[in-house]
């Protein structure tokens, strides 16, 4: 059975940071990344990792939010800094699994006050 777990959300003021971690398990992944919700909105993706480590990121975080992966361990991390109001989301780790299949965790929630 896979399975995406996240971990790391919470409440921060506009401007700290918060890390993200997911932790994968019954397969391997091509591709690995986090999506967001906000209340009202679609799910966007917001960075992107493969397993060679090529990155993709949303416009909207580039340079202040960084993705990072650990193969070996099956994990995907987002660093996010100076977050700002508009970052508040449910937050979901995201992966593409080697043989089949893309796979989507609960979720983590993030608030940002301004």
């Amino acid at each position: 059975q896979v399975q995406l777990v996240e971990s790391g959300g919470g409440l921060v003021q506009a401007g700290g940071s918060l890390r993200l971690s997911c932790a994968a398990s019954g397969s391997t992944f091509t591709s690995m990344g986090w999506y967001r919700q906000a209340p009202g909105n679609r799910r966007d993706l917001v960075a992107a990792i493969t397993s060679g480590g090529s990155t993709n990121y949303a416009a909207s975080v580039k340079g202040r939010f960084t993705i990072s992966r650990d193969n070996d361990k099956n994990t995907v991390s987002l660093q996010m800094n100076s977050l700002k109001p508009e970052d508040t989301a449910v937050y979901y780790c995201w992966g593409r699994a080697t043989l089949s299949g893309t796979y989507l965790g609960q979720g983590t929630q993030v608030a940002v006050s301004s």
